[in-house]
């Protein structure tokens, strides 16, 4: 597709959760409409519909598909049904923005990624932490060679006290694949990757535990089979290495610590959050003429613009997109790996 300036897209957006964020992200571009949505909840698909003042309601995406002759699809459901969904929207002829994680595990990816590609589809997944202003700041940076080549890292989100819908599908194995692994450490683990120019994982020595939710949940009979913490160190083929941490209830000072290091032979970078919340301030450290140098990233004005902004443009620029499911399959592979290696108790090879 070329774009001209007449040209629209036709979007649908499926969960009415985080698809709330989507709708606001897709119409952010002046020729995107989202013209559909679909939800289960009946009372949540009116407010939204009318908050965002959205004309097709739907109870499922099976329904919107049907009349909605749509470019894009958004899928924001829980995480066991991202696969079927994406399936369904790749065989009625769209395009699709799959919320992260990409699916259950690397051999869903894997389907989902396939079913893509013979359908001449696209498929990306809303990595949204990448799309922060700091972090593309820090990315042009990589991108000018400032930092040579990375061969260490370390990349964390920990929250103190914070397990999503306690008791629901997040804490429910059969239902997100996994606990703050899965929902907050692939945000860290992508933007960390993406940064270093998603190396090539060979191994992945990992552990998860769950001393705190486990005991909350028995207290209080609520679902939770999942870890609330785990963490990773992940060794590449080209040798670099990075340490992996992601928790929903740890023993810390912060509400939520986010960080990402990543260490190059020329100069080093953070990415952090503020104030324990979520605006992001980036770094870069390095020694110039004898001393050491520090430099605070003052991202240009108008940077950070959400995925949906960035897939609506790609698309209609006829433009690779970024964040591609060969990149979500990539963590969901890592992934896996941790999960199989906290199980075994040692070194498991990345995707074997």
């Amino acid at each position: 597709m070329h774009s001209t300036s007449t040209q629209r897209l036709r979007i649908g957006v499926v969960g009415l959760g985080i698809g709330r964020k989507h709708i606001e992200g897709w119409q952010m571009h002046p020729q995107a409409d989202v013209v559909a949505i679909a939800d289960p909840d009946t009372s949540r698909l009116a407010q939204v519909g009318d908050e965002f003042a959205v004309p097709g309601r739907y109870d499922s995406l099976e329904a919107m598909l049907a009349a909605g002759q749509l470019d894009v699809v958004s899928i924001c459901t829980p995480n066991k049904y991202h696969k079927s969904l994406t399936l369904a929207a790749l065989a009625a002829g769209c395009h699709v923005l799959c919320e992260k994680p990409m699916a259950m595990n690397a051999a869903e990816g894997r389907e989902m990624l396939a079913a893509a590609q013979r359908a001449g589809k696209r498929l990306m997944i809303n990595f949204s932490y990448r799309f922060s202003a700091q972090s593309r700041a820090l990315k042009a940076q990589v991108d000018a060679g400032v930092f040579g080549d990375f061969y260490n890292g370390r990349t964390v989100w920990h929250r103190r006290r914070g397990m999503p819908g306690f008791g629901g599908w997040f804490g429910t194995k059969a239902l997100s694949g996994g606990g703050p692994l899965i929902d907050l450490g692939v945000h860290r683990l992508d933007l960390a990757l993406w940064l270093m120019g998603y190396p090539k994982p060979a191994w992945v020595l990992g552990n998860t535990y769950n001393p705190i939710a486990g005991e909350l949940a028995r207290q209080s009979g609520k679902t939770f089979d999942v870890e609330d913490l785990a963490s990773a160190f992940i060794r590449f083929e080209n040798g670099a290495t990075l340490s992996l941490e992601a928790s929903w209830a740890a023993n810390i000072k912060e509400a939520d610590l986010m960080e990402t290091r990543l260490l190059g032979t020329k100069a080093g970078l953070l990415q952090h959050n503020l104030d324990e919340g979520y605006t992001f301030d980036a770094h870069i450290f390095t020694e110039q003429h004898g001393s050491a140098l520090d430099i605070h990233v003052h991202p240009s004005a108008g940077e950070g613009l959400p995925a949906m902004y960035e897939m609506a443009a790609a698309i209609l620029a006829d433009q690779p997109h970024p964040a591609p499911g060969e990149e979500g399959l990539i963590v969901m592979e890592i992934l896996d790996a941790v999960y199989e290696s906290a199980r075994m108790g040692g070194p498991v090879r990345v995707g074997g």
